[in-house]
């Protein structure tokens, strides 16, 4: 006779109540099938020792890290690559669940696992966990299931997934060395002002009132400073708390996009690489099989940023009412030429995803393009506000120096 094994376990009963407890079973399958014929739903089932050994775990540890975009992407470039090589996807998801790196995606690959052997869809299963996969994601493999194309979908969606992460790094290390100079630049400043200017104020002091424009505005600021510095870090961190709690408004959140999308130079960068977003966002749901009303407002929804979103919507009420989305797209105003040109073709042609992952590759050019453009600007002007600081501490501390001298000849 097989040895049993003491699972612990959550489950719903037939009245949706929340159970636990213990059963024992040959194996986990054998636990989750014994407790489906009793008319529970497994939602946790762990074999009972592991179940404590993993309680502790978390205790001691605290709350687990979540996932990075590179995590879920590789997760989601695995499970497409399974699922193309004809693994059923209760097994992708136990071999996913193996591979992962993350200790995190590894647990929720596991109860994604349990849930698919209970009877429940792969997407329904993952999105019970919509911090990290957002309903883009869900209502894509969800499509994919009802098409016959999981796999095909969940390549398009790695593809994504892969590009998104690609740009962040790009723009992550693009910022990497303006970053360093404006912390150095901040820097110089603060050492400047509280070190080196108060051991020179008693010469000035000495020099009589008779001192350069410069010299005294510089006499003022470092001493307003050092008298009043709580003063003045108290109130760069109310500022920076009172922004913070502002932006987590939905009008501080929308003022934030609107004036990211109409700030010079810069704006129309974003603006090009919301659009790209959207683009992308929008091919992925249509060739996964989302109706288009719905892939519409999901993509409008995961441009990340609300005043486009405003035009999004008004493009979703449009097509609602029997419009064409290149007419629709057109009238709202917030679309390039090229990506109306080209819905409409792909409207025409019935192949409108190869269209809009097209317009986005387009759009990534320019982004990258501007990009490089808008930090080969930064970069000399944080030098030169640098430099000119600078030199107007040096000019304020070297010409009572020379008016002294002239005195004394």
């Amino acid at each position: 006779m097989a040895q049993t094994i003491a699972f612990a376990y959550t489950a719903l009963d037939a009245a949706g109540a929340r159970r636990s407890g213990v059963v024992e079973a040959e194996s986990r399958e054998a636990a989750v099938a014994q407790l489906s014929a009793e008319g529970r739903y497994v939602l946790e089932i762990h074999p009972k020792g592991a179940a404590a050994s993993a309680a502790a775990s978390g205790a001691a540890g605290g709350r687990r890290r979540m996932p990075s975009r590179q995590d879920i992407a590789l997760f989601t470039r695995r499970m497409a690559d399974m699922s193309a090589a004809g693994l059923p996807l209760d097994r992708v998801l136990q071999v996913v669940a193996e591979q992962s790196e993350s200790l995190t995606l590894k647990e929720v690959a596991e109860e994604a696992l349990n849930d698919v052997r209970s009877g429940m869809p792969v997407s329904q299963a993952l999105a019970r966990h919509p911090k990290m996969f957002p309903q883009v994601f869900t209502q894509t493999l969800r499509a994919g299931e009802a098409s016959g194309q999981f796999a095909e979908v969940a390549g398009r969606l790695a593809d994504f997934q892969e590009t998104e992460v690609t740009r962040r790094s790009q723009i992550t290390s693009a910022l990497v060395y303006p970053g360093v100079l404006t912390f150095t630049a901040i820097g110089v400043v603060i050492f400047l002002l509280t070190f080196v200017v108060p051991r020179l104020s008693g010469v000035f002091k000495d020099l009589g009132n008779d001192l350069p424009i410069t010299t005294k505005m510089l006499l003022s600021s470092t001493d307003f400073v050092t008298k009043n510095w709580i003063l003045v870090v108290a109130s760069l961190v109310g500022a920076v708390v009172a922004a913070r709690l502002y932006l987590a408004t939905s009008a501080g959140a929308f003022a934030r996009d609107k004036f990211v999308l109409q700030a010079p130079v810069i704006g129309k960068v974003i603006e090009k690489a919301t659009v790209s977003r959207f683009a992308r966002v929008l091919g992925t749901l249509v060739y996964g099989g989302v109706p288009i009303l719905e892939a519409l407002e999901i993509a409008g929804l995961s441009a990340g940023n609300r005043m486009f979103q405003v035009s999004a919507r008004a493009v979703e009420e449009e097509v609602r009412a029997g419009r064409p989305i290149a007419d629709a797209m057109r009238d709202a105003g917030a679309f390039p030429p090229v990506l109306t040109h080209m819905v409409a073709i792909g409207e025409e042609t019935g192949d409108l995803p190869r269209m809009l992952e097209r317009v986005a590759q387009s759009l990534d050019f320019e982004v990258d393009t501007g990009m490089r453009r808008l930090i080969s600007l930064v970069e000399p002007i944080i030098v030169l506000s640098m430099g000119g600081f600078v030199g107007f501490v040096v000019l304020s501390v070297m010409l009572p120096i020379f008016q002294a001298q002239q005195t004394i000849k």
